[in-house]
């Protein structure tokens, strides 16, 4: 029986994903696993945006190391947190099947974000999420809001927030979806690229890892993570970058349909609840046949093409 260890973060749904992991490859692989938890600068640092900090990878690096030093064999990860370029050394063994992508509306008081009053305080830390609530009202105040699920409901039980976003995928894994009050349609809100998608981590010389772990994959959702996070790469892979990017019709073969939406970073960085007028988002969709990774590849970069063609300016390293 093989033995394998899963390193992870240790919030409740980092160890949810975990586990989940953990039965997937007791099921269907035989292997014995064991889980080894860690906390990541990520998780450390919450009184400043994951995009003044280093940026989402903040949350993989120390499982990194992990791997690398052979403390453990694979590592579990949200991959919206996931940056669109490994480490040289690493690579991305296959995609699970995807969670609901959407984000929700969280509130104790109120039912939609129409139903928000003027000028009320809204939490998220995502740049993304705060150019489209903008978009959506641009009188709401929009205030940082960091750490786990569990804090970050904590705070709204608090009164601290009038109404949070977050994704709706974590709250379902965790049965907590009776706290979402309404889901924003892709049409309404663009999730993020790989929102709701858990990717699993090996080192690039495990060769039988990857050849095992690729059996558990769920070929569509890879093949449209994919093309959602080409966009990202294509237009610079930056978390200071409100940028969106999802698909639809991602069944394999099939014709695929990405959206793309791209916010100035100069409106997230504008004070909240400013009369100011807000840059207009740059928005573009396009639809192609994807049967592999090199066709959604195609596709993304096809996307960004057009978000650049709009108007949308690539986030170069100077502003990474």
């Amino acid at each position: 029986m093989k033995k394998v260890v899963i390193a992870t973060r240790e919030s409740r749904l980092a160890m949810w994903q975990a586990e989940h992991v953990k039965a997937l490859l007791e099921s269907r692989l035989g292997w014995q696993v064991e889980l080894l938890g860690m906390t990541t600068q990520g998780d450390q640092i919450l009184d400043r945006s994951l995009s003044k900090v280093g940026g989402k990878g903040l949350f993989v690096k120390e499982l990194e190391v992990a791997l690398s030093e052979g403390r453990a064999d694979i590592a579990v990860h949200s991959l919206k947190d996931v940056p669109m370029d490994l480490p040289e050394g690493f690579a991305l063994a296959c995609v699970l099947e995807r969670e609901d992508p959407r984000d929700a509306f969280v509130s104790n008081q109120f039912a939609g974000l129409a139903d928000l009053p003027q000028g009320a305080v809204v939490g998220t830390s995502s740049l993304r999420r705060l150019v489209l609530l903008k978009a959506l009202r641009p009188d709401l105040v929009i205030q940082p809001l960091r750490g786990n699920l569990d804090t970050r409901l904590r705070k709204l039980d608090e009164g601290q927030y009038q109404a949070i976003v977050l994704a709706a995928a974590g709250l379902k894994r965790l049965g907590l979806e009776s706290r979402i009050r309404a889901t924003f349609e892709p049409a309404q809100m663009l999730p993020a690229a790989g929102q709701g998608a858990l990717g699993i981590e090996v080192r690039a010389d495990r060769a039988d890892l990857l050849a095992a772990l690729a059996t558990l994959a769920h070929q569509p959702t890879w093949l449209a993570v994919t093309a959602e996070r080409t966009v990202s790469r294509a237009m610079g892979g930056s978390c200071s970058m409100p940028l969106a990017a999802f698909t639809q019709g991602a069944a394999a073969g099939g014709n695929m349909q990405l959206s793309a939406a791209w916010g100035d970073p100069a409106t997230a960085e504008a004070p909240s609840g400013s009369a100011a007028p807000l840059a207009p988002l740059v928005q573009v969709k396009q639809s192609a046949q994807v049967r592999n990774f090199a066709e959604a590849e195609a596709l993304g970069e096809a996307v960004a093409a057009q978000l650049r063609a709009g108007g949308a300016v690539w986030a170069g390293k100077g502003q990474a």
